[in-house]
């Protein structure tokens, strides 16, 4: 099995079934684009000081590293970092975060909602592109969370490596892709 270093557990919460980014304040739907990301000092400015629950700089070493951002800007709304596990046949999903000003955790009034499904959707997106038919997996921070990705995305438990581990497999991530649209861009930063 591939390294699964600098293990994270995942909290994004799936709030709307929206297949844009959905503006709390207008209600207006807003298109989105995928960037890969590569250049560490691009992303030393998103770190656990500011919100974003890790030092993303540390992961691009050892994860592919995707934002999702308002289509035709670099205006970061969600982060992604992921490891294609040739071995599981599936994508790992090392972290993920949205942005702390959409973040329900970090702000009663979040900017966007859809983000989480999305950043879940760019990983089955992924997943497609790698030959492992959409197949995810990852790890809950608790049981909360395990519920809430049961109940919302069709995932299951588990608990191999981690007691709120989770996979989604291929039918529940074809849902999801059928569900949120985003631009993939051969854009890298």
């Amino acid at each position: 099995m591939a390294s699964h270093s600098h293990i994270g557990t995942i909290s994004v919460r799936i709030d709307d079934f929206t297949p844009c980014l959905k503006s709390t304040s207008t209600g207006e739907l807003v298109d989105t684009e995928v960037i890969r990301i590569r250049r560490k000092s691009f992303l030393s400015s998103y770190n656990i000081r500011n919100g974003w629950y890790t030092n993303w700089a540390s992961l691009v070493e050892n994860a592919e590293i995707y934002a999702l951002v308002v289509k035709g800007t670099v205006d970061i709304q969600g982060l992604v970092a992921l490891q294609r596990d040739s071995d599981a046949k599936a994508v790992y999903i090392q972290w993920m975060c949205s942005a702390p000003w959409n973040n329900k955790e970090k702000t009663e009034t979040p900017r966007f909602e859809g983000v989480g499904g999305h950043l879940f959707a760019i990983s089955g997106s992924i997943s497609v592109e790698a030959g492992f038919d959409g197949y995810v997996f990852g790890f809950a921070s608790n049981q909360e969370i395990l519920a809430h990705y049961i109940e919302k995305l069709g995932a299951i438990h588990i608990g191999i490596l981690h007691p709120y581990q989770f996979a989604i497999e291929a039918e529940g991530m074809k849902k999801i892709l059928e569900t949120y649209t985003f631009e993939q861009t051969d854009e890298e930063v």
